[in-house]
Formats: structure tokens, C-alpha cells, sequence
């Protein structure tokens, strides 16, 4: 918005120029994504308690220290959702196809999990597994099937291989399928990981200012090419996308560290994961996912590798899953879990941009 407004300003006077720079502008995103969480988050966490007065909040299946925790509000992803999106729609080109695709499956995989969220409350049930997943299906396979039949220019369905260099496999049509699957599966892996204060946030912190990096290199020639990375035209724009999802983390962080005050629901989580898979498969990363937002892959994991077991012998693996529940059965108090996933999170993060050199 302000980038259409003001840039034309800039053959007046040179002033304006300043607009015109992608590192500026992300800058600028960061900051007004934390100010918008600081403003709306008092109250919105105000009305979300009045909403739910009554509602639990917590799930059955969690340890049962969980249960001093009844009564925090859910739907905190609200506070995520208005700082990321107003953010974005205030400072990036809006006439970026990559940006209104961001913008609307991160909105879409919002609607999905506020439609469970608010079943949960009033039935204390949430949309069926088949509801959820129909749904997801439908909005990324909708999504990366528009870019595929009218590709922008310079779009591309090659796949990128890390650690070699100049290694791309061309996909083709069988593009959207993998593309769907790697945004649907980074929205589950991120909603399985919200059972914690402050864990699921922390990570998306890390993962936003990678991909921030990832974009902005990804979209520029001259850096794409003496990196030897796919250079994908258009996608130095996401750098400021990435630049407001670590911005509204933050500001949301602030509420939702230990104790927290507002958990993020399903409509922050799930949303929330459909933009960072989004973001691996526009910025031709998605080999890179499973590095940058390797906590989630684990947490998921967990789960898979704790219901096939059961299912097969009758046992289990861990002592509660998603992983984070084990450790909490050992024992362990909830800030040294969270804290010590995050500085995984963060090493790993690290690791996944040391491919770009590596290549």
C-alpha cells in the first residue's frame, strides 16, 4: 500500500527513494508487526477471555499439570494474524502474485483452524481429521494449481537439491502435488507442536528470519547466481512477509511466554505453518523445510512413530507424544523444555542457511 503510494513519490523527491529498497521496507514490516501485537493484544486477550468465559481451553489428552492452566484464553492467533497481515499489506507490492499467495493460504489455513477452534468451544469437539485435511487439500491444491496453470514470470517447477551444486529435478506437473503436501504437512507438524508456552512461536521466529534470508537471496540475480541457488524472479518481495511473521511473533511471544497469557489455537498454529511450507515451496526450498523448521518435523514425527508402535504391538515409544509431552513426564519444568527447543531450533536454522554456501 504505502510502497504503491509513496515510491511514485520518489521522482520528486529523492526522499521517497528509500521506499523503494526491499531491506527498508522489511525493516519498517518488523517494527509495525510488533507495535500492532502490542496495541491489539491487551484486547483482544480481553475479548477473547470474555468469549470463552466457561470454555475450557485445555486439552484431555496433555499431562495433568496442564490443568492450572483452564481458563487461559484461546484464538490467540488473532494478535498473530493482524500484526502479519496488516504488516504486509502496508509495506509490500501488492501487484506481487507470490505475496497475495502467501497472503491468502495463510488466511485460508486461519479460517480452518478458527472453524475448529470455535467447535471446540461450544461442542468441545473440532472439525473431523477428514474436514480438516479435505479442507487443506482443497485450499493448497487450489493455490499451487493457480501458479502452475498461470505461472508468473519467471516461475519455475524444479526442485532444488541442497549440499549440491546446480542440482535441480523439474517436476512438472507432478509440481502440485509435492508443493501441496509440503504445505499441508508444515500446517499439521506446526499445530502438533502447540502444546506448550511459547514453543510453537519460537521456532517461527527462527524460521521467518531464514527464509527472510532465503528470499532476499533467492530473488536477487546477481547474489542467486555467485550462490549457485535458483534464482526465482519475484520472491525478493517475501523477504517483507518474513520480516512481518518475525515482527508479529515476537509481539505475540510477549503474551504467550511462560505463564502465558493467550494460547494461539489452532487458528495461529495451523495458519502459521501453512505460511512458513508455503514460503519453502515459493522460495524453492522445500528440501531446506525440514532443516529450518526441524523441531516441528520432529515433534510430528513423534506422533507417527507413537501411533504406529501402539498400533503394532500395544506399547509405546514414548512416554506421551508429541515429543514434548515425554519430556514433560520425565519430569522436566516447562521453560527448560521450551528453551532448550528453540536453541535447537535456532542451530538448525543456522545449519539450513550454511547449504547456500555449501552448494
Amino acid at each position: 500500500m504505502l510502497y504503491d503510494l509513496l515510491v511514485p513519490l520518489a521522482r520528486d523527491s529523492i526522499v521517497f527513494n528509500v521506499f523503494r529498497y526491499i531491506t527498508f521496507r522489511a525493516a519498517m514490516a518488523t517494527v509495525t508487526a510488533i507495535v500492532i501485537s502490542f496495541v491489539l493484544g491487551p484486547w483482544l486477550i480481553g475479548w477473547l477471555r470474555a468469549l470463552q468465559d466457561g470454555g475450557e481451553t485445555i486439552r484431555e489428552d496433555t499431562p495433568e499439570r496442564h490443568r492450572e492452566k483452564a481458563g487461559t484464553p484461546s484464538m490467540g492467533g488473532f494478535i498473530i494474524l493482524a500484526a502479519l497481515l496488516m504488516s504486509t499489506l502496508l509495506w509490500t507490492n501488492l501487484h506481487n502474485r507470490y505475496v497475495w499467495v502467501l497472503i491468502l493460504a495463510t488466511s485460508g489455513f486461519a479460517l480452518i483452524g478458527f472453524l475448529d477452534d470455535w467447535r471446540k468451544l461450544r461442542t468441545r469437539k473440532g472439525i473431523s481429521a477428514k474436514e480438516k485435511f479435505g479442507a487443506q487439500i482443497v485450499l493448497a491444491g487450489s493455490l499451487m494449481a493457480w501458479l502452475y496453470l498461470w505461472p508468473p514470470d519467471g516461475f519455475s517447477t524444479a526442485l532444488s537439491i541442497p549440499f549440491f551444486k546446480g542440482w535441480l529435478v523439474t517436476l512438472g506437473w507432478l509440481w502440485v502435488p509435492f508443493a501441496l503436501l509440503v504445505i499441508v504437512g508444515a500446517s499439521n507438524a506446526v499445530n502438533l507442536t502447540d502444546g506448550l508456552d511459547g514453543l510453537a512461536i519460537g521456532p517461527i521466529v527462527m524460521a521467518g528470519g531464514a527464509f527472510a534470508i532465503i528470499a532476499y537471496l533467492s530473488g536477487n540475480f546477481r547474489l542467486a547466481e555467485y550462490l549457485r541457488i535458483l534464482n526465482v524472479k519475484g520472491t525478493g518481495e517475501l523477504t517483507i512477509f518474513c520480516a512481518a511473521l518475525v515482527g508479529a511473533a515476537l509481539g505475540f511471544l510477549w503474551f504467550n511466554s511462560y505463564p502465558a497469557q493467550v494460547f494461539m489455537g489452532d487458528v495461529g498454529s495451523l495458519a502459521l505453518g501453512g505460511a512458513i511450507g508455503t514460503l519453502a515451496v515459493l522460495t524453492k526450498s522445500e528440501l531446506l523445510l525440514p532443516l529450518i523448521g526441524g523441531i516441528y518435523v520432529v515433534e510430528a514425527v513423534s506422533v507417527i512413530i507413537q501411533v504406529g508402535y501402539f498400533k503394532a504391538t500395544g506399547k509405546r515409544i514414548f512416554r506421551m507424544a508429541p515429543l514434548h509431552h515425554h519430556y514433560e513426564m520425565q519430569g522436566w519444568p516447562e521453560p527448560k523444555i521450551i528453551v532448550r527447543f528453540w536453541i535447537v531450533s535456532f542451530m538448525l536454522a543456522l545449519l539450513a542457511l550454511t547449504t547456500l554456501k555449501l552448494r
